[in-house]
């Protein structure tokens, strides 16, 4: 029998919420430009759960295009949280080129970060 698959929520213990959690990453954590986004991170102790924040600036463009670049790195986290080779806290700020991107660009961009920064399972 195969084991159960692993769920693929962003419940909100995924989530970094606070101004300075998001301070903290940028300016202890590593940091990476590739694409349309800019990925800062830090690690985490083991046994706890990967966490996501994002930020979008108004260069983006208004709110709709703001609101679906954060949907599009969203859900680019989720899908791929179970593969990081450890927990790890996340900070993705979303470059203009962002904007008109369709999901399989936005999640190819995520996915070459990771592997560029050695944070996926081989």
């Amino acid at each position: 029998m195969n084991p159960a698959p692993k769920r693929l929520r962003l419940g909100r213990a995924s989530r970094l919420a606070q101004s300075h959690g998001f301070a903290r990453i940028r300016q202890t954590g590593e940091r990476l430009v590739l694409g349309c986004l800019i990925a800062n991170w830090s690690k985490l102790p083991e046994g706890k759960t990967p966490r996501l924040g994002v930020v979008t600036s108004k260069k983006i463009g208004g709110a709709v295009a703001r609101s679906r670049a954060r949907r599009l790195l969203r859900e680019s986290f989720r899908r791929h949280q179970h593969e990081f080779a450890e927990p790890l806290e996340i900070v993705l700020i979303a470059r203009n080129s962002i904007a008109g991107k369709k999901f399989a660009e936005v999640e190819k961009d995520f996915l070459a970060a990771l592997k560029r920064a050695r944070l996926l399972k081989n």
